[in-house]
């Protein structure tokens, strides 16, 4: 199985608070990654590194084979991401906006601009003006627009946070489909620990910018591997005890 994302003991500090403590995991194709943590665990800025945002003062972060320290242009070439809450141009409509998505990218088609609206279940309501958009359809445009240019690997922050449960469940349906049917690795995440159990099949939780844990499910569900007398979140706040408020 082939490897998409390798992040190999990553450190970043600001000044002297040490965010990343030598984080290291892997994300292979077709798989769906959630990365859980409490409030300050170094998710945001593990994302950030990963796509080359922010810098970072030692590791390395390989994507397709890439080295992104060496060849950064390779190595984010067929990444898509959503991070935090997806901003548009609101008097426009969303086909207009993917348009305009699609002009950093090189050989984007007209029909791939529509093809991404049909994936996310959004084609009826492209002409409209975002504007008339609710919290869910401005996610699943989102996610049209990480898709744009054929990614192997899908980064989202956060993606069903403030959505209420229908538009979690069709955004999960989306993932899904996508993990399955075109074998792209998703590395999501998420503070929803439900929704994470029923989606991923790997789990890393950070603790202290590092993965303390991490929870694979390849033929059972990923409750079967927490103590049987423990439930997901209990295992979770024991793993991740002192840490605080779960972000």
């Amino acid at each position: 199985m082939k490897t998409v994302l390798e992040v190999n003991s990553l450190e970043k500090r600001y000044r002297e608070r040490v965010v990343l403590d030598g984080l290291t995991l892997r994300v292979d194709e077709g798989d769906i990654y959630g990365f859980l943590g409490p409030n300050g665990a170094g998710k945001t800025t593990a994302i950030r590194a990963i796509l080359g945002l922010i810098h970072f003062e030692k590791g390395d972060v390989i994507i397709n084979g890439y080295n992104m320290r060496k060849d950064f242009r390779n190595g984010i070439r067929m990444v898509g991401a959503m991070v935090e809450t997806p901003q548009f141009h609101d008097k426009h409509s969303g086909i207009w906006n993917l348009r305009m998505m699609a002009k950093f990218y090189d050989g984007i088609s007209e029909k791939r601009i529509e093809e991404t609206l049909e994936i996310v279940g959004m084609k009826t309501r492209a002409k409209d003006k975002v504007s008339t958009y609710s919290l869910g359809m401005k996610q699943r445009l989102g996610i049209a627009g990480a898709l744009l240019h054929h990614p192997s690997l899908v980064i989202l922050d956060e993606p069903t946070n403030g959505l209420d449960p229908k538009g979690m469940k069709e955004v999960r349906e989306i993932i899904k489909h996508l993990s399955i049917e075109q074998n792209i690795a998703f590395f999501i995440s998420s503070h929803l620990l439900n929704e994470v159990e029923s989606l991923c099949n790997k789990i890393g939780i950070i603790k202290g910018g590092r993965i303390i844990k991490e929870l694979t499910s390849e033929n059972i569900p990923i409750k079967y591997a927490i103590p049987k007398n423990k439930s997901l979140e209990e295992y979770f706040l024991e793993l991740t005890k002192g840490g605080g408020q779960i972000e």
